[in-house]
């Protein structure tokens, strides 16, 4: 199969940007091999003489992102193999703390589950009024462990709780904007587009070392993260083996 029809990440530097983008035929869902190149495109964004900045989007029109595989989800059928696939979305998370720039994101449409974590991982994000949101995971049986703290981070307890105990609900752009995991939100993607130029521009025209430094005073408070979001995993790559998620599973795909 080609590997286009099985998704792919691309790394462009423009004019000091350095743009990450990632699509998959399954709603820009995410299985291992797409997480594993994520990271390794935010790393190399991190290090890139050439760009101040990093944007982080998805192709197409009113998904941003599906959240995890659930064709891998489907095959799991150990607890080392259910760890190692979430700790694909840990390891992510960790690398954008880790990248010493500014990841801009670009949320065209709707984000699900780990789509949700991405959104909140980077430092400033926009979106669309067709960006709504939903941590569906207990629905399936296993809950949003992983993404868990970098939602409660940008969204705060109270409606990271809201979001990861209702998970069949979707909120609205503007409620994600209200409770801070949207800075912006615009009518139409090409208002956004537009914003996120006039945006960019500011930014690679500004001081490298401060936008370095407002960076580590953002994520301070979470060095500890590449040891909580491995625990979180394991919770996750036991629960997924469950009789109630491998069934949730099975109809959920049957559905789609």
């Amino acid at each position: 199969m080609d590997k286009t029809q099985q998704g792919a990440v691309s790394l462009s530097v423009t004019n000091g940007v350095a743009t990450i983008e990632f699509s998959h035929p399954a709603q820009n869902s995410l299985p291992g091999r797409l997480l594993a190149e994520l990271v390794q495109a935010i790393e190399q964004a991190g290090a890139d003489r050439d760009s101040h900045i990093v944007v982080l989007r998805s192709a197409g029109d009113r998904t941003f992102c599906a959240g995890a595989s659930f064709d891998e989800l489907s095959s799991i059928r150990d607890f080392e193999t259910g760890k190692r696939f979430f700790l694909g979305f840990a390891n992510v998370i960790n690398a954008m703390r880790r990248c010493p720039k500014l990841i801009i994101g670009r949320v065209q449409g709707k984000a699900v589950g780990g789509g949700v974590g991405l959104a909140a991982a980077t430092d400033y994000c926009m979106a669309t009024q067709w960006a709504t949101v939903r941590l569906s995971e207990l629905a399936v049986g296993i809950g949003p462990f992983v993404v868990g703290p970098v939602c409660e981070r940008k969204l705060g307890l109270s409606a990271f709780s809201q979001m990861a105990i209702n998970a069949t609900e979707w909120q609205t752009a503007y409620w994600a904007k209200e409770k801070g995991l949207f800075n912006e939100v615009f009518e139409k993607v090409e208002q956004m587009d537009d914003y996120l130029e006039r945006f960019t521009n500011i930014l690679i025209n500004s001081s490298p070392e401060a936008m370095r430094e407002l960076k580590r005073v953002f994520w301070q408070g979470t060095e500890h993260w590449d040891t909580l979001l491995d625990e979180r995993a394991a919770i996750s790559g036991r629960l997924v083996l469950s009789e109630f998620t491998t069934a949730a599973i099975a109809a959920f795909k049957a559905k789609a």
